[in-house]
């Protein structure tokens, strides 16, 4: 084994150990854009395998008003190699964006077209099921509840939630909405929390970014998701 691999190995343990939370691998997140008209979002997350020092990276395309993937729009890749040491396992998201452009176009994904944040958990903002953000633009306050069902444990730990939306506008008239989908239950998850919550730049799509907690045989993994929303 080369010196630069034992170092890159040694580091990342070092990073494991110190965080004092958990071993296992934590994805970033990326916002991609929207298409103009707000129908579809685009985001991808990417990471590097604890075990193997592998860079991956997956890419989505949701159409928003369907809170759900546009054909075609789940994809992902594992680099064949470990990183080398001050990479920090983005290249593989580039690697997938550049190879799926075709996609990119067919959705009419603008990269520079993002979100508006309306909402997000700063640094180590304690975990919360209840968040409240206001649209200053539209002056409507807003207030979600993040619902969840976890059961079982080790292999058979399972879970699923949803969103219960409030909106309050500058009239005061309230309107609930509940968004996701409770009965689908994902393996190995055993917590959800709102991360962000973002709008498209000209219309009423509404994005939930869900930070996942995935349990897999004793390592801790992060991984994102998102809720999508249309008025």
């Amino acid at each position: 084994m080369s010196h630069r691999k034992i170092f890159c190995i040694i580091l990342m343990v070092l990073i494991v150990a110190g965080s004092g939370l958990w071993a296992g691998d934590t994805a970033s997140f990326v916002d991609l854009g929207f298409s103009p008209d707000g129908r579809n979002y685009m985001f991808g997350q990417y990471g590097i395998q604890s075990g193997t020092l592998k860079p991956w990276a997956d890419l989505f395309i949701v159409d928003v008003a369907r809170n759900n993937f546009v054909s075609g729009g789940r994809i992902s890749y594992i680099h064949d190699s470990p990183i080398v040491s001050g990479q920090n396992g983005s290249g593989a998201l580039y690697q997938l964006i550049a190879q799926n452009a075709s996609l990119t176009e067919r959705y009419r994904i603008n990269h520079c077209y993002q979100g508006q944040l309306l909402y997000v958990a700063v640094g180590n903002t304690p975990p919360s099921d209840v968040i409240e953000f206001r649209d200053y633009e539209s002056d409507d306050n807003y207030r979600a509840s993040l619902v969840s069902y976890v059961e079982g444990f080790g292999p058979a730990l399972k879970s699923s939630f949803y969103i219960s939306l409030e909106r309050i506008s500058r009239n005061g008239s309230k309107k609930v909405y509940n968004i996701g989908t409770p009965n689908l239950k994902r393996a190995f998850i055993s917590s959800y929390q709102i991360k962000k919550v973002m709008i498209a730049p000209d219309d009423g799509s509404m994005v939930f970014l869900i930070e996942m907690r995935r349990e897999i045989e004793g390592d801790v993994d992060i991984r994102y998701m998102v809720e999508t929303f249309q008025f």
